[in-house]
């Protein structure tokens, strides 16, 4: 190879013969090359083969331009090595020998081969001439045999049994397991095991090898520890040897004689049973005993099924239901009318109803299995079933009529489930019509059969044939249309459809034929159950009845347009009503305005009056009692410049009381008007809040400070119960201090003087609950469940007017607010107010 590469760089060849070396380069696999590394350690490719392209996707051209092209390809994990060995063959002069891993431009990854000589030239520099070979094949299949290698030991080294590699003359050739036979090698069986045993496994094996199939024996041996048991397996390994797997069966065996002597002293028990009943292992389910029931269901004898199990059988139909059984038996502890798939020996399927439970048998573990046959309960069931869904599908129907006005969805889902309960080809809907005599307006069919909803039959002879039959019997019934005489045209158009089987009813309005309700089978005759005639008659009844419901539907559809007429006219009337409804209020609200302002007016001026009255000299000489303070209603109560004319002091000579007495009710009536004018606004508008975050702490304070002269008046004691961690509400500051001054209003008018109240409040679920409670004058149950309702109370009653319209405002404000307010009244605890309100979160 290196002269084949230094010929291709000598200049002495002819051009004929380097022609001619190329070529032999390009049929060598891989590439060869020329490596020159100099003494000041630059390096570079001085030729390099056309291989390049297949093993790097190079041109050689790009290599010999560039060295680095080549390195930067290698896999960063072999890189190191490839350095260590180009180092080693420089230092040495050694042969270079390296195998690593390359990434092509593609993206490929490839194993390389790479080996050449050093050449060290007079002017110290080092020249390799080499090949290059692609052994990814090699390293893929070198791995392969690895892991198949390694796979094979690992399941050798898991079988616990004993291994013998065995020659056809009984040498032992190889050996693998635990204990003192390593020695074995180069025996025979003769030398090791007893002449009777020996010459078992000298048959064994012949037949193994001439047959080359599994043999399987079993002989005892004895040891120091008694008389085992042992199995032997033996597969043809090689030409003339045998594979022997040895496993000590010794407690299988033992469990084995054990549970069949422990299953005799029961089977007279169970023989007798009229159910099938089963003894085996739970862990195996190998039969120890089934009783006389159980070969008179299956098929199989005692001595067929006793010592194999029901896979061996061939019992399970599912072979997954054994484990089920068994997790079912391990949750519960035992199985109860468990229904399973059996098969019997002949192949028929049955099915049982399986009861078990696990019993001990000198401590082995069993499975004590009763079968009871179901099969024929299961196939009266299955007709019960079917008797169940057709009555279904009645009250679908019936259902549907009741509840769908169309004609033609009805039909057509009819048609549909007809043909799925019956598994039929073709069910449809023939009608008389004038025009054409018969039309098909609804049909259900296979699409590999013929549509009979497009065929026109105008034939009257046919027609009348047809219908005399089905208004006679009501019924047309062919199960096989090559065993009738028909008519040819009768013939011809069943022939058309492809007609084999059909069934025909009448749809009957009342004593005329509307049309006929006919199922057909084209693939093969059919025997039609009576169970089927039932069910298309009482089909056909129902058909009947939503065809009448839908001739009803057109008539009242008739009705409807009059009426929908007379709706459009009586609307028109209406919202003429409500227009002038609402020119009513207009009016009333312009009235409700002016007559509050022409009051409210008077009532001032009277308070103006009165107000002057009590400043005036020599008034109330009858009435030494202190004089009221100036009401806050009148806007010129607080003027020092009196009434703007003279009052003559005997004119005015009035008790003081009774001015005062007129002053309150002026006060009332003012009220009452802003009363009115704010429920007014609320009902129009609604309650209208600016809301804000808002310390409660902080708006008792104020309340307080606005409510203790009336406190003080009145004589009353207020207790506040607040604390001082109370969390944020969301809320109007302003509506609220007017709710609570209207509540401690009403409580200290309506209450004797010497009140004692408390005003508490606390945190329940994202609200805070406030309480007002005094010892005053108890309420009615009536009386409590209409005070914040909005009405006129009678003048004499305990609350006045204003007081409850003031009642009313409160409970809309807390209702705007997302909260609630109410009162609760009890002869030993008071009378208390509570409200809620929602915290600012």
């Amino acid at each position: 190879m290196n002269e084949i590469v230094k010929a291709l760089h000598t200049s002495d060849f002819q051009q004929q013969e380097l022609s001619l070396l190329e070529k032999i380069a390009a049929n060598i696999p891989g590439m060869i090359f020329q490596f020159l590394q100099r003494q000041d350690g630059s390096q570079s490719v001085l030729y390099a083969s056309s291989g390049c392209r297949e093993l790097y996707e190079l041109e050689p051209e790009v290599v010999q331009k560039d060295f680095q092209v080549l390195y930067k390809l290698i896999h960063p994990e072999d890189t190191k090595a490839f350095a260590e060995s180009v180092a080693n063959s420089c230092a040495t002069l050694e042969p270079w020998h390296w195998e690593g891993r390359i990434i092509t431009p593609s993206g490929k990854l490839k194993w390389v081969q790479a080996a050449s000589r050093p050449d060290k030239q007079a002017n110290g520099d080092m020249v390799w001439d080499g090949l290059l070979m692609d052994i990814t094949d090699r390293k893929l299949a070198e791995e392969k045999l690895r892991q198949s290698e390694a796979r094979y030991k690992a399941i050798l080294h898991a079988i616990p049994d004993m291994m013998f590699r065995i020659s056809r003359d009984g040498e032992y050739l190889d050996f693998k397991g635990e204990g003192a036979l390593e020695d074995i090698v180069g025996k025979s069986l003769r030398d090791i095991l007893p002449p009777d045993v020996a010459c078992i496994n000298q048959e064994a094996i012949a037949k193994t090898l001439d047959a080359n199939t599994l043999q399987t024996c079993e002989y005892q041996l004895p040891t120091p520890s008694g008389m085992r048991d042992y199995e032997a397996r033996l597969v043809k390994s090689g030409e003339d040897e045998v594979l022997a797997i040895v496993r000590d069966i010794t407690e299988r065996k033992q469990s084995e004689a054990a549970v069949q002597h422990l299953a005799q002293k029961f089977s007279k028990a169970f023989r007798c049973s009229p159910d099938p009943i089963t003894i085996s292992t739970l862990k195996e389910g190998r039969y120890i005993e089934v009783n006389d029931s159980f070969v008179q269901l299956t098929g199989y004898e005692r001595s067929e099924a006793i010592g194999r199990t029901a896979f061996e059988l061939n019992i399970w139909v599912n072979e997954s239901d054994r484990a089920k059984l068994l997790q079912k038996l391990e949750l519960e502890g035992a199985i109860r009318n468990y229904e399973l798939e059996f098969r019997k020996k002949s192949g028929e399927v049955i099915l049982v109803q399986l009861s078990a439970e696990v019993i001990d048998l000198d401590g082995i573990p069993c499975l004590l299995a009763v079968s009871h046959d179901i099969t024929e309960r299961k196939q009266a069931e299955k007709l019960l079933h079917l008797s169940s869904q057709r009555d279904r599908l009645l009250a679908e129907t019936l259902v549907r009529i009741r509840q769908s006005l169309n004609l033609n969805q009805i039909l057509q889902t009819t048609v549909n489930e007809v043909r799925q309960f019956l598994q039929v080809d073709r069910v449809f809907v023939a009608v008389n019509d004038t025009h054409t005599l018969c039309r098909i307006i609804a049909e259900s069919v296979d699409p590999k059969n013929p549509s009979v909803l497009e065929s026109k039959i105008c034939d009257r002879t046919l027609l009348q044939e047809l219908k005399t039959q089905l208004v006679t019997n009501r019924v047309r019934l062919v199960e096989d249309i090559t065993q009738m005489t028909v008519s040819p045209k009768l013939a011809a158009l069943y022939q058309q459809f492809q007609t084999r089987a059909s069934l025909a009813v009448p749809i009957m309005l009342g004593k005329e034929l509307f049309g006929a309700l006919i199922v057909n089978s084209c693939s093969e005759p059919r025997h039609w159950q009576q169970m089927e005639i039932d069910l298309l008659q009482q089909m056909s009844e129902q058909l009947a009845i939503a065809i009448q419901q839908a001739q009803l539907y057109q008539e009242l559809e008739q009705l409807n347009t009059n009426l929908e007429r007379q709706v459009e006219e009586r609307t028109a009337q209406l919202q003429q009503k409500m227009q002038e409804l609402q020119e009513i209020n207009r009016v009333k609200d312009v009235v409700l305005h002016t007559i509050s302002h022409d009051l409210r007016t008077a009532v001032i001026g009277n308070l103006m009056v009165l107000q002057n009255m009590l400043k005036s000299e020599g008034l109330g000489h009858k009435d030494n009692s202190p004089l009221s303070s100036p009401s806050p209603h009148c806007p010129l109560s607080s003027q020092s410049g009196g009434l703007p004319f003279p009052i003559s002091p005997s004119f005015l000579s009035v008790p003081r009381s009774i001015i005062e007495r007129m002053i309150q009710g002026n006060d009332r009536q003012l009220l009452m008007i802003d009363s009115l004018l704010e429920i007014h606004s609320s009902e129009v508008e609604g309650i209208i809040l600016h809301r804000e975050v808002v310390k409660f702490n902080t708006l008792l304070e104020t309340i307080f400070k606005e409510v203790e002269p009336m406190l003080v008046q009145n004589q009353a004691q207020l207790k506040i119960l607040v604390p001082e961690d109370l969390p944020l509400v969301f809320a109007d500051a302003a509506k609220l201090h007017k709710v609570f001054v209207n509540l401690f209003t009403h409580v200290l008018q309506n209450n004797p003087p010497g009140l004692n109240l408390k005003l508490s409040a606390k945190v329940e679920a994202d609200m805070i609950r406030c309480t007002i409670q005094h010892n005053g004058t108890p309420m009615s149950k009536l009386e409590c469940d209409r005070l914040f309702e909005l009405q006129v109370r009678d003048p004499q009653a305990r609350f006045s007017t204003c007081i409850g319209l003031k009642m009313y405002l409160c409970q809309q404000i807390i209702k705007a607010h997302g909260g609630e307010i109410s009162v609760i009244s009890n002869r030993k605890c008071g009378v208390t107010f509570w409200l809620t309100l929602p915290l600012a979160t």
